[in-house]
């Protein structure tokens, strides 16, 4: 599943002693939240720099840490290999990731945004993040639209290539 994708990429980039999750929610009546599936932080990008200290800031739960917010964007939401992942003004732009998540990185109960909990690829939709926090409108990290479809092409044409957060989970 994702959370070994993680896993396998942090391992490929030296970074396998931690565990690894999938930036992910699923929805339904086992619905699990993204922002519990990280740990409490703080969580740092691949070059060391800090993104968030703790779940609050990563997603700005009280107005201070809204205002603190993090450091998630174009420099920072970098790759394992430590590469600022294409976003707008880049061809291609590939900045929409696939966390299935509201802004506060919890689960819908409405509706599909999560490809049918990650299993299909082809009919339905997923939520997706804005990696550089552009694109007009709600430049969420973590929830700014839904895909055009769960397919490969259907992402490509969002925006994206089937990029996930992967986090170290922390105690």
């Amino acid at each position: 599943g994702a959370d070994a994708h993680c896993q396998a990429l942090a391992a490929a980039a030296g970074r396998g002693s931690a565990t690894w999750h999938a930036y992910l929610s699923t929805q339904g009546s086992s619905a699990v939240n993204a922002r519990d599936r990280i740990g409490s932080g703080p969580w740092y990008n691949a070059r060391g720099q800090r993104v968030a200290q703790n779940l609050g800031e990563l997603h700005g739960d009280t107005i201070e840490q809204a205002r603190v917010g993090n450091a998630l964007g174009k420099q920072f939401s970098l790759t394992e290999k430590t590469a600022v992942v294409n976003g707008v003004g880049d061809t291609p732009n590939q900045h929409d990731i696939l966390t299935g998540t509201q802004p506060d990185g919890r689960a819908y109960s409405d509706g599909d945004h999560t490809c049918n909990n990650w299993t299909s690829n082809g009919q339905g939709t997923a939520q997706l993040g804005h990696s550089d926090k552009q694109g007009g409108g709600n430049s969420s990290w973590n929830s700014a639209h839904p895909s055009r479809g769960c397919s490969q092409p259907n992402l490509v044409s969002t925006g994206g290539a089937g990029l996930l957060y992967c986090f170290a989970v922390t105690p």
